[in-house]
């Protein structure tokens, strides 16, 4: 997945400009989205106990205190490492999909570049995948990493696919997933849902970056709607149940409102003010107090 032109990382998240001589106004659909946060402890805590049980060290480590310090501290990191390798995979596979719907769109693609890098890596069966289910349901892609905007909520993001599959136009989300034990790729998170439905309410989309010039979004409800689940023995594509779109958009309007109330309370100044004990008053103007 190629960097978005408008997008910038900041302290409050990625955020969107309107043009690449703007700073950045809005939030990114993402960024707004991650405002519902998720507990990750029990996962952090397995992964670094699983770190511990199958490094090779451990059986010469024990009773050494300085080496099993060394694989405890190397354990302890082990979720980060775990999710920046899945994001730079995410990453390669995103971007192989990208360069595939270039190359059906005519336009410049690095379609060879792109397996080479996920063959290197072991991860050439994400792309053998793909392709199967490009052929299998017969994609037109319209548009690749198209900008879209949203005045009225104020947030911006980058749409992974529009394309035409059985005469429906579709709005299409790549998530690459892990296998299960029984060979099936992992199940979706019901937030792309709100990404989906978020992209699908833009108001414009990106023209050119360097002037920027947007035009009006041509879509909206005639959009299907899929979260498409890309791993290394399937692909599995899930569609929005339009009976729940109402409600996840709301959610994904409270966020945002969220999102913009943290900026708030943030920038209103300290929240938490220092304070000392009362002072003790004097004795005798106890005594006189308590006299009269």
């Amino acid at each position: 997945m190629t960097q978005p032109l408008l997008a910038h990382s900041t302290e409050h998240g990625r955020m969107y400009a309107r043009s690449t001589q703007d700073r950045p106004i809005v939030p990114s659909i993402t960024t707004v989205i991650s405002q519902a946060g998720a507990s990750l402890d029990g996962w952090i805590g397995y992964m670094a106990a699983n770190a511990v049980a199958n490094d090779p060290r451990i059986s010469a480590a024990l009773g050494n205190p300085a080496q099993l310090r060394t694989i405890v501290k190397d354990a302890s990191v082990a979720a980060e490492r775990y999710r920046d390798e899945a994001a730079e995979r995410g990453t390669r596979v995103h971007y192989y999909c990208e360069q595939v719907a270039l190359r059906d769109l005519e336009q410049a693609h690095d379609v060879d570049a792109a397996r080479a890098a996920l063959a290197a890596n072991g991860e050439e069966a994400f792309a053998d995948r793909f392709d199967e289910w490009w052929t299998l349901y017969q994609v037109r892609p319209i548009a690749a990493e198209l900008t879209v905007w949203n005045e009225d909520v104020g947030y911006a993001g980058t749409l992974d696919l529009l394309a035409e599959i059985g005469g429906r136009m579709c709005l299409i989300d790549f998530k690459t997933k892990n296998t299960d034990r029984d060979g099936q790729v992992k199940p979706l998170d019901d937030k792309v849902v709100m990404q989906l439905v978020a992209g699908m309410k833009a108001q414009e989309s990106l023209v050119d970056g360097e002037k920027g010039v947007w035009e009006p979004w041509k879509y909206d409800h005639e959009l299907i709607l899929l979260g498409v689940a890309i791993g290394k023995t399937e692909v599995r594509a899930m569609r929005a149940n339009p009976e729940v779109l109402k409600e996840h958009w709301f959610r994904f309007c409270a966020l945002r409102r969220s999102w913009e109330a943290g900026l708030d309370a943030a920038a209103a100044g300290r929240a938490l003010l220092p304070i000392g004990p009362p002072p003790v008053p004097a004795v005798g103007a106890t005594a006189s107090g308590m006299a009269g």
